[in-house]
C-alpha cells in the first residue's frame, strides 16, 4: 500500500517537473515573438496617428511616472520629428475605469495641443459593446482627431446622456465615457509645464 502511494507520488512529482519544465521553455520561446508582435502592433497605432515624420519614434520614446486618471502611472512619450523638430508626441497611458478594468491608450497630441486622435492599444471591454473603441469594429474612435481643450467647451467634454457631445454605443456608455474621460485628461496633463519635452 505504501509502495503504491510512494510510486504514485513519485510519477506525479516527474509529472509535475515536466510540465513545469514544458511551460517554462513554451514562455522563453515565445517572449520574443510576442515582444515583437506588440511592438508591431505599436508601429501600426502609430502610424494611423501620424505621419511623415523622420526619426526613429520607438528610439527616441522616453518616460515619465506621474498622476493621471487618478493613479500613479508610467507613460510612454513618441515624440514625432521632422528635420530634427518635434511636431507631435504621442502618449501611451492606462485609463483604470473603463467597464472591465484597464484600456491602454495612445494618445497623439501636436505641439499647439490639438488630439491627432486616440487609439486603443488593450482592452477587456465586452464583446459586440465596449470593444466598438477598436478601429476594426467601428470608426467611433476617430471622432477625436483635431479637438482641443476648448473644441468643445469643458461642459461639452462628454457623452450626451451626461450632457455632452460625444455619442456613445447602444448599450454601453461606460467605456465611451471612459475614452472621452482619457482624452480630455490627457490634454488637461499636456497642458502642464514639463509632460512633454
Amino acid at each position: 500500500m505504501i509502495k503504491r502511494i510512494l510510486k504514485s507520488g513519485l510519477l506525479l512529482f516527474v509529472f509535475t517537473l515536466i510540465s513545469i519544465f514544458f511551460v517554462s521553455w513554451t514562455q522563453n520561446t515565445t517572449k520574443a515573438q510576442i515582444t515583437h508582435n506588440e511592438e508591431q502592433l505599436l508601429i501600426k497605432r502609430l502610424g494611423e496617428l501620424v505621419s511623415g515624420y523622420d526619426n526613429n519614434i520607438l528610439q527616441d520614446k522616453y518616460s515619465k511616472t506621474l498622476k493621471l486618471h487618478g493613479v500613479m502611472q508610467t507613460i510612454n512619450i513618441y515624440p514625432a520629428k521632422k528635420d530634427g523638430q518635434v511636431f507631435a508626441h504621442l502618449i501611451e497611458h492606462t485609463y483604470p475605469n473603463g467597464y472591465s478594468g484597464n484600456i491602454r491608450l495612445l494618445t497623439g497630441v501636436s505641439v499647439d495641443h490639438q488630439l491627432l486622435g486616440v487609439r486603443a492599444i488593450t482592452h477587456k471591454e465586452t464583446p459586440g459593446l465596449g470593444d466598438k473603441i477598436e478601429t476594426r469594429k467601428s470608426n467611433w474612435i476617430e471622432q477625436f482627431s483635431g479637438l482641443s481643450l476648448s473644441n468643445p467647451s469643458k461642459d461639452n467634454w462628454k457623452v450626451k446622456r451626461d450632457g455632452g457631445v460625444f455619442d456613445s454605443f447602444t448599450g454601453a456608455t461606460i467605456t465611451p465615457r471612459a475614452i472621452v474621460t482619457a482624452s480630455y485628461q490627457l490634454l488637461l496633463l499636456v497642458g502642464e509645464q514639463g509632460l512633454i519635452k
